[in-house]
């Protein structure tokens, strides 16, 4: 009798929060909860289900804190001594900035952390520009121009960026270039996951020697990995976010203007949001 008693109580606690019917499912015995259990569990005076068991018998997944992962959740590999001890300096002067930048890039020509990229690089592509600059451009990945050259942004995306610049009113060698990766992956694809965050450490090497004030972010690779961001460029882009001390525009990518052409129109009204940033006016 009392079992039909708390059924019955909980099936008019069911009526009552407007349920009309209820489907037949036949579970486990083992997964049957009692009556009396879900009725408390919908007043909600019952305790939360405990959580369930990792797959291997007495072990726990592993929390990792956010600076141990890339935007994407891979994992960062560890950080080399050598870099490390690099980072753990100051640098002042262009001078200090011009030779820990040169000792980062020793590290980056003999990287090997991605085989299919170092298998197929002919070069690493690790930055250009002034060491000393309060801007910082960021694309996604070299191309083969930049693969055969050892610079980026050289092929005719780089050719319309320096468009873009100029008529900025800036010049390149005021400005600090670099990619999210140093190495060009095959076929121009875009960067896997795993090489953005094999890379990461020398990317925030190249932003805490140089120390910029303000970073461009060209493209939804760019912009996502160096933020940490989900969303794509054209969410992100016509506003400014931050990075460490550096104020940060994105954009879109100068190859995706030359698929695209009524997107420069776009960039446009964000570089005249960048340079107003700067103190200059462009009209």
């Amino acid at each position: 009798m009392t079992d039909n008693r708390v059924l019955r109580q909980f099936l008019e606690l069911m009526s009552a929060s407007g349920i009309s019917h209820l489907p037949t499912v036949t579970l486990p015995k083992r997964a049957a909860a009692p009556a009396k259990l879900l009725a408390a569990r919908l007043k909600g005076t019952a305790p939360s289900a405990p959580q369930s068991p990792s797959r291997k018998s007495g072990s726990q997944i592993p929390l990792m804190s956010p600076d141990r992962l890339a935007p994407n959740s891979a994992e960062r590999p560890e950080i080399l001594e050598s870099t490390h001890l690099l980072l753990e300096q100051t640098f002042r002067t262009e001078e200090q900035k011009t030779e820990g930048l040169s000792k980062l890039a020793e590290a980056v020509s003999v990287c090997k952390r991605c085989a299919e990229l170092a298998d197929t690089r002919r070069q690493t592509v690790f930055g250009v520009g002034n060491p000393d600059a309060e801007i910082m451009f960021i694309g996604e990945a070299p191309g083969a121009d930049e693969d055969r050259q050892g610079e980026p942004f050289v092929g005719a995306a780089g050719k319309l960026m320096d468009k873009i610049i100029a008529a900025c009113g800036l010049k390149r060698e005021e400005i600090y270039i670099c990619n999210i990766l140093r190495c060009r992956p095959p076929g121009n694809r875009n960067p896997h996951p795993q090489e953005a965050a094999n890379c990461r450490e020398f990317l925030d090497g190249q932003i805490k020697i140089i120390a910029p004030k303000h970073i461009v972010a060209w493209g939804t690779v760019a912009a996502q990995n160096l933020l940490g961001e989900t969303r794509p460029v054209g969410r992100l882009r016509g506003q400014f976010l931050q990075h460490g001390d550096a104020r940060v525009m994105c954009t879109y990518h100068p190859s995706y203007l030359l698929r695209n052409e009524s997107a420069k129109k776009l960039v446009w009204e964000d570089m005249k949001l960048f340079m107003k940033e700067l103190g200059t006016d462009l009209g």
